[in-house]
């Protein structure tokens, strides 16, 4: 059961300032891939009420599933590769299957029968090293909803946040708060299923 603990730190952008900072890192088209995002949750929203979320992640013909969890200064990622098979069983509403992600849902409190799929997030995205750490260009749609963004993974919490504070001043980009996509993702389903 590989995991991780992942600390990055993220900047919603506007469109202008997503091709400033495409520029600034001289991304070229044939840098961007797409990665395609499944998010599951309960009716309820049990996930995100404990600022955690269950994906699927589709990248290079596999697919990925990821529990993340809040954990210190980061999240913890659960990571099972799974097939494509028991990836389009979930899509299709049938149970999990898989015991490591089933028992860490029963631990938090939340009843691995009741993970519903709620739909998809597309992400155009390049990447390049910056600083001892990794930068992440993000186009995503979902729910006929689009937005920009800009990560910056690192290792070390107190230098990364120095670093990336000093680039976005650096390219005159104000701070926002910024909720991960996953979170995003979350809300605009939850307006929609509320309107």
């Amino acid at each position: 059961m590989p995991q991780n603990i992942e600390i990055e730190f993220k900047n919603m952008l506007t469109k202008e300032e997503y091709f400033l900072v495409k520029d600034y890192f001289h991304f070229k088209e044939e840098h961007f891939f797409t990665q395609e995002n499944y998010y599951f949750d309960t009716p309820s929203f049990s996930l995100k009420k404990l600022k955690s979320a269950l994906r699927i992640r589709e990248k290079n013909g596999k697919f990925e599933l990821t529990l993340k969890q809040p954990y210190h200064d980061g999240l913890l990622e659960t990571n099972e590769v799974i097939s494509d098979k028991e990836a389009e069983e979930l899509f299709h509403g049938s149970a999990l299957q898989n015991i490591n992600i089933i028992q860490l849902l029963k631990d938090m409190g939340i009843n691995p029968l009741e993970i519903k799929y709620f739909g998809a997030l597309q992400t155009t995205r390049a990447e390049t090293d910056f600083k001892n750490g990794l930068i992440v260009l993000d186009h995503s749609c979902y729910l006929n909803k689009e937005d920009f963004e800009l990560e910056y993974e690192v290792t070390d919490r107190k230098k990364g946040s120095i670093s990336f504070e000093n680039l976005l001043n650096e390219l005159h980009i104000p701070i926002r708060k910024t909720d991960n996509k996953i979170m995003r993702f979350y809300k605009e389903k939850y307006r929609l299923l509320n309107d």
